[in-house]
């Protein structure tokens, strides 16, 4: 379990116990992959450092300012987060750049040692530096740096033009001041496990997951720790995407739901969404743009308040909503005993006879959910418990679906005909309602599907990406400077990766951000891994058209086309460690352990199931709903016009029986 106040000793235990239960000697480690939640948890508490962030004249209220949007149109009493630093520890430098990364004003020394004198007044215990343009030219930044070091080599120093070096001001200096915000904290944390290791004589590698699903060092993780964000639940998504890779699925959708929220992520030819940018510590929870943004890579997928702790109530309109508020893992669940009083998903779930009890680590009691939807629903609105208990479950698999709608629908892709990858402690309960209003095209459960994201760490790649702002027009391309860029990239990024995985087969892609000259938002576009030449560039305007086309559904004839960043990833190839899933083995059928009566919203009557343990399996093993298939760690529900099967790898996939 965590330790709040040294979280480096549950990772040090947790590496004794799976030696002692494994009874392997640490020199038999390979490998240690690590996520962890420390750095966005002290994002979201605010308890990370205390940063004095060092910015051009002039600007010391671009934190603050922001984009001037409103998030929540109606909303007169609106609160947006408030910045990391407040505004008499935001220090004006005298100097300045032009977008071209000329020196328009020098940088004056005096400033920077005026600033120091603040910093040693108001105790700051990390620095961030962010100067206008420095995305082009890093030389102001870089020197600022060095005078710091030179007269307090005790603290850390971020520099916008290394954390996030990209055109757009706000988010460059949102990112720099959070990297600021959580490194002492995380280079701590960090240098504490390392010595932890070698205390205990391991010498295996030991690397951390990054929000792009990627691996990195420790070095890199402590130098760049904003990069970690989001890093527990990108494992699932990895997970997601190599399964797909298995299965031989071109489009599915990836969907974890464990007990605060669930979060789906749109996976295609194999590969999970990336995003370029991040919100963290929203004021107004799941409402895009009420963050601090972050310019990271990271895999981008839609979270939304529906898990097995979701707590549901009754409206002014008489109407049941799921959500967004949890009872957490304490108190809790009604059914858990110990001392929840509000009905959650899980009960709604129990109620209905859902889930293996005898299956659960700990003992669980009906009655006390029964209880609790009773109480809030049931009385509410003059309806029988197991209707209520039905209402709930109904609600937020509907939510899940709304939601992935409205996510796919923003990319202009339809969710039919996808297959749907279920993992995390509930989602198997709700898989086959969620795909049936998706239309799912198969729903597919991997082994050991309520520890997806730590099984998705395993199957990680060593990666990093490296990206560049450089505006430019289409047919004014600079193919001297950006060839010169890709160099750049291309050993930045390598000098990182190799340091991870040193012996591995290395790939590469590119990307760019493109749109249409006037336009405010940009397209990610894949690109060829070639030198730039003249012959490109007619490439590069078909590669954006036709997917301008395909998300909006036409394209500008004629228009000036732009390009404003430059992006390069190096990661390590792991596809060939991976097995794929042969044709399915001849038809077999497994004795039920048991038989259980669960909820049938089609027959509006509880019907007896039997119940499967999916241990028992082998290939080719065959059943019809209605079917309960027990694990340690979570419930599969094969509802009546289901079919179900076991792969050669031990996956469960549900189809529908009609097609």
């Amino acid at each position: 379990l965590t330790n709040h106040d040294n979280p480096e000793l549950a990772i040090l235990a947790g590496i004794d116990n799976v030696l002692k239960k494994a009874k392997r000697s640490p020199s038999e480690l390979s490998l240690i992959v690590h996520g962890t939640t420390l750095a966005t948890n002290a994002l979201i508490q605010r308890r990370g450092a205390k940063v004095a962030f060092l910015t051009t004249k002039g600007h010391i209220d671009t934190l603050a300012i922001a984009r001037e949007e409103r998030f929540e149109q109606y909303d007169i009493n609106i609160d947006r987060a408030q910045p990391l630093v407040p505004r008499h520890l935001r220090i004006p430098i005298t100097e300045r750049l032009t977008r071209d990364g000329e020196v328009f004003v020098g940088l004056d020394k005096s400033t920077i040692l005026k600033a120091l004198q603040t910093i040693k007044k108001e105790a700051a215990e990390s620095i961030a530096v962010g100067y206008l343009h420095s995305y082009v030219n890093p030389a102001h930044e870089l020197e600022t740096r060095e005078i710091l070091k030179q007269y307090r080599p005790d603290l850390d120093v971020s520099i916008s033009s290394e954390v996030a070096p990209e055109i757009r001001e706000y988010e460059r200096f949102s990112t720099t001041v959070c990297n600021a915000y959580v490194q002492p904290l995380m280079a701590s944390y960090l240098g504490k496990i390392k010595a932890g290791l070698e205390g205990k004589d391991i010498k295996s590698p030991f690397l951390l997951i990054t929000s792009g699903g990627g691996l990195t060092t420790l070095e890199t993780a402590s130098k760049f720790p904003i990069r970690l964000v989001e890093s527990g639940p990108a494992g699932g998504a990895i997970l997601a995407s190599k399964v797909s890779s298995q299965i031989g699925s071109n489009a599915s959708l990836s969907f974890d739901m464990g007990g605060t929220t669930a979060k789906l992520c749109l996976i295609d030819s194999s590969e999970p969404r990336i995003s370029r940018q991040f919100e963290v510590d929203r004021s107004y929870r799941f409402k895009k743009g009420s963050g601090l943004p972050l310019k990271i890579p990271v895999i981008e997928m839609l979270e939304i308040g529906a898990g097995g702790g979701s707590i549901a109530h009754v409206d002014k309109m008489d109407r049941i909503k799921v959500g967004p508020e949890s009872a957490g893992s304490s108190p809790g669940p009604a059914c858990y005993n110990l001392g929840g009083n509000q009905p959650t998903v899980t009960d709604a779930d129990l109620l209905q006879g859902r889930m293996v009890i005898k299956n659960f680590p700990f003992s669980l009691n009906t009655d006390l959910g029964r209880g609790a939807i009773n109480k809030i629903i049931s009385e509410n609105l003059g309806i029988p418990d197991i209707d209520s208990a039905l209402g709930i479950t109904e609600v937020v698999d509907e939510n899940m679906a709304s939601a992935a709608k409205t996510h796919a629908a923003e990319y202009g892709l339809d969710l039919g005909e996808r297959d749907l990858i279920a993992f995390g402690g509930a989602a198997p309960i709700h898989a086959a309602n969620l795909g049936s209003k998706l239309k799912a095209k198969r729903i597919l459960i991997p082994k050991n599907a309520a520890v997806g994201s730590a099984l998705g760490f395993l199957l990680a790649a060593a990666s990093y990406e490296v990206a560049r702002s450089r505006h430019m027009n289409l047919l004014e391309l600079n193919f001297e400077v950006i060839n010169k860029l890709y160099e750049e990239m291309r050993a930045e990024a390598l000098a990182i990766v190799t340091l991870a995985a040193p012996k591995a087969i290395l790939q590469e892609v590119r990307q760019i951000s493109m749109r249409y000259s006037g336009q405010g938002h940009e397209l990610n576009i894949k690109i060829p891994n070639e030198s730039f030449s003249e012959k490109q560039v007619q490439v590069l305007r078909d590669l954006f058209e036709a997917e301008y086309e395909r998300v909006y559904g036409h394209k500008l004839r004629n228009a000036k086309i732009e390009i404003l960043s430059w992006m390069l990833t190096i990661f390590e190839n792991t596809d060939s460690l991976l097995p794929i899933s042969k044709s399915r083995g001849s038809e077999s059928h497994a004795e039920p352990v048991s038989y259980q009566k669960f909820y049938e919203p089609k027959n509006g009557e509880f019907i007896e199931a039997p119940v499967y343990q999916r241990e028992s399996f082998e290939n080719g093993f065959f059943t019809k709903g209605p079917a309960i298939i027990a694990e340690e760690q979570t419930t599969t529900i094969v509802p009546i016009g289901f079919e179900c099967h076991a792969d050669s790898l031990g996956n469960i996939i549900l189809e529908r029986a009609d097609g």
